[in-house]
């Protein structure tokens, strides 16, 4: 986990691996803020894998339907690429079950 420090305004100033005598308070890795914090830094960045995690899901998508109406099969595709689908569905269907999302 995080630590931060906090300016007069409430909002992250700065961030530590480690706690120091600046940053003290643990924050959640998740912790909204500090994502704020963190693209602010690099904003093009973040925007840009943000973009990417939500095409990762449309590529997902299409190669289930590429599979389902046999246009590919999932042996056509290299190994690794197999591997990650395999890890990724199992993932899905973990959070699911654990009632996540999709």
């Amino acid at each position: 986990m995080p630590f931060v420090s906090r300016n007069a305004e409430g909002e992250i100033s700065a961030v530590s691996q480690l706690p120091t005598g600046e940053c003290a308070e643990e924050v959640a890795a998740s912790d909204p803020a500090l994502a704020r914090f963190l693209g602010a830094l690099q904003p093009g960045v973040t925007a840009l894998q943000q973009s990417d995690q939500g095409f990762i899901r449309v590529l997902e998508d299409v190669v289930d339907l590429l599979i389902e109406k046999g246009l590919i099969a999932m042996s056509d595709l290299p190994q690794d690429a197999r591997d990650k689908i395999a890890q990724r569905k199992a993932l899905r269907r973990s959070l699911h079950a654990q009632g996540g999302s999709r």
